[in-house]
């Protein structure tokens, strides 16, 4: 089946990137789904409290830890393979959740399960993505493939905000289950169209061991910045929605939108924060994102106390959107390693370890971060998180410049 041009341009002429791209695309608007809800849903559904929402993170993340192992264990299976075996368990994840009764032990259990598909998907999707690429064209496919993934989260986004928008129209209450369902649902039929889509695809023959762990003396500097980065990303990715849901009462029509307007920042930003890397270096924008991310921290702990509500709502939105966009500065730690590393090899072996470091201070955070909020209150947390921003700032200035 032939393709059109600009993909044609990018792609082997054997590699019928159709198929793997509207894998993307459709698991894209469900993942949109299931992320659009996953935090009103705790909150208004399960009553999970900012204690609570701290554990089910710290469960959620271990797949994340897990993940160079989980894949050393499927060493034999091609990539696609293990592409497959990924959706799949995403789509019983969501599945479970559209099913069961919605008591804290069994949502945090198919989150969980959600989440180990999600993580063993994550990786290959690049892998697939390169081996289909023309060669000097790998870059240009993994741009595409980003893209792809970006339109389907903002499309899922999008349809939450509807959906929610149509029931509150016909008087549902926010904590009512048939809307969360609906989404559920149709996030199941999505993943369930992706699992049979992703069939179609050929079995890759190139088979790769992949290394359980790797650990060289020379990257120490990376895998203390991913350490930064993986306290730096749990706060916000676990505590940021609840400051908006618990403290200002935004509903999930109003989280899903925030989320679709993060996506199209992102896609907007991703090239131009690539640029600024290219032109300026690693050094600068790991040091300059991590400034602004106290002045983030500074007005998410204090803008309830800085401002009349409604002010103080469009102001922490605002930094929603911004602490979301200046995340993706994270890529200039990908351009270090590349600069010292010896070879690709290399780089994916220790990119793969810094994830798992990521992942191992991202669950201890969750936990430490929910009981910092419940006993000191969310001040303390996101001053304590600007402090961790500042630390990455001087750490990232030891840093040699790139040549």
């Amino acid at each position: 089946m032939k393709y059109f041009t600009p993909l044609h341009g990018i792609y082997r002429k054997d590699a019928r990137p159709l198929r793997f791209l509207s894998v993307l695309i459709v698991s894209g608007i469900a993942y949109g789904l299931y992320r659009g809800v996953q935090d009103n849903y705790l909150v208004e559904v399960t009553h999970i409290t900012p204690f609570e929402r701290g554990i089910v993170e710290f469960f959620r993340e271990i797949p994340g830890l897990l993940v160079v192992f989980i894949l050393a264990l499927m060493y034999k299976a091609s990539e696609s393979r293990v592409l497959k075996i990924g959706m799949a368990i995403m789509m019983a994840g969501i599945a479970g959740l559209l099913l069961i009764s919605p008591d804290k032990l069994s949502v945090v259990l198919f989150m969980v399960l959600f989440s180990f598909g999600e993580h063993i998907a994550m990786p290959v999707k690049s892998t697939i993505s390169l081996e289909l690429a023309r060669t000097g064209k790998s870059g240009a496919s993994l741009g595409v493939t980003s893209t792809i993934g970006n339109i389907g989260n903002i499309a899922g986004y999008l349809i939450v905000s509807i959906v929610f928008f149509i029931f509150a129209r016909y008087g549902f209450t926010r904590s009512d289950t048939i809307q969360f369902r609906t989404v559920f649902a149709l996030a199941t039929f999505l993943m369930l169209a992706a699992v049979l889509i992703s069939l179609a695809i050929k079995e890759t023959a190139a088979k790769r061991t992949r290394k359980r762990f790797y650990f060289a003396r020379k990257f120490v500097k990376y895998y203390m910045l991913e350490v930064f980065y993986g306290a730096r990303k749990q706060v916000f990715l676990t505590f940021a929605p609840l400051v908006l849901i618990l403290q200002y009462g935004a509903s999930t029509h109003h989280i899903a939108f925030l989320y679709c307007i993060c996506a199209v920042c992102g896609m907007a930003a991703s090239p131009l924060i690539g640029k600024i890397i290219d032109r300026l270096g690693f050094k600068f924008v790991m040091v300059t994102d991590t400034l602004v991310l106290i002045v983030v921290c500074f007005f998410y702990g204090f803008s309830h106390r800085l401002f009349p509500a409604e002010i103080a709502y469009m102001v922490v939105c605002v930094n929603f959107v911004l602490d979301a966009t200046i995340s993706l500065c994270s890529m200039a730690s990908n351009v270090y390693v590349q600069s010292i590393a010896d070879n690709q090899d290399e780089i994916t072996a220790t990119i793969s370890t810094g994830i798992s470091v990521n992942h191992l201070i991202s669950i201890f955070i969750a936990l430490l971060g929910g009981w910092i909020w419940k006993v000191t209150g969310i001040e303390v947390l996101f001053t304590l998180s600007a402090v961790l921003g500042l630390l990455n700032s001087i750490y990232a200035a030891t840093i040699k410049r790139s040549a």
